[in-house]
């Protein structure tokens, strides 16, 4: 499970104990704290030295703060890519970040390509299975796509995808008022990576904590 930050505050006064209890990895959002000028103290997560990190740097279109730019964003990654246990880069950022994923490769860092739908278009679910293979063939360890459902069957829908896609695993999330039900039936239907925020602050619409999704999801599982 990945628990993420969503804001400096969150990250400074988060420790191992308590980290340790909510998530398996904790996601760093470089955009989200460069936006709030934490960044130019050095390495506001020294202090989780050790925990398994997940950095992203998030473009604009796709949730990011700041509206930062491929030259910015590898600014921000490069580096902590040794301190890096996983890195997202998003899909269609991949050609302008081929230099951070040949970085990736170099040194055997797993990359995430993501993709992110906050309309919940409806032709979402059908574009997954291609995006996810076009992902496999740049060298992602795994593929993530987060839509926004409207419906029940929207969440239906993108349950019905663990069937369809084989190339590589897949993290699979819903955004909105179905957000916390789809990541519970999610990650039982075999989603590998299932995100909460930690702090006060969630990175994406409709998301639950960590605590609450690591409670779901015991639940969920009886």
């Amino acid at each position: 499970m990945v628990g993420s930050f969503g804001n400096a505050k969150s990250l400074s006064v988060s420790g191992l104990p308590e980290l340790s209890r909510a998530c398996d990895v904790a996601e760093i959002r470089l955009d989200l704290l460069e936006a709030e000028g934490a960044l130019a103290g050095g390495r506001p997560w020294a202090h989780l030295a050790g925990f398994p990190l997940l950095f992203t740097a998030r473009r604009g279109d796709e949730g990011g703060a700041g509206d930062l730019g491929a030259a910015k964003r590898m600014e921000l990654l490069e580096p902590v890519l040794d301190e890096a246990s996983l890195v997202d880069v998003e899909l269609v950022s991949a050609g302008e970040m081929a230099g951070v994923l040949a970085a990736l490769k170099e040194r055997a860092i797993p990359w995430i390509a993501s993709w992110h739908d906050f309309e919940g278009r409806a032709d979402s679910f059908a574009r997954i299975p291609a995006m996810a293979g076009e992902a496999a063939r740049l060298g992602a360890a795994c593929f993530k796509a987060a839509v926004r459902l409207h419906e029940a069957a929207d969440l239906d829908r993108l349950t019905e995808l663990f069937s369809k896609v084989d190339a590589l695993p897949l993290s699979l999330m819903g955004m909105g008022p179905l957000a916390k039900e789809s990541r519970l039936k999610c990650a039982a239907a075999g989603s590998v990576l299932n995100y909460g925020y930690l702090g006060d602050a969630p990175t994406a619409p409709g998301q639950c904590s960590a605590a609450e999704l690591k409670a779901g999801l015991s639940t969920f599982a009886r």
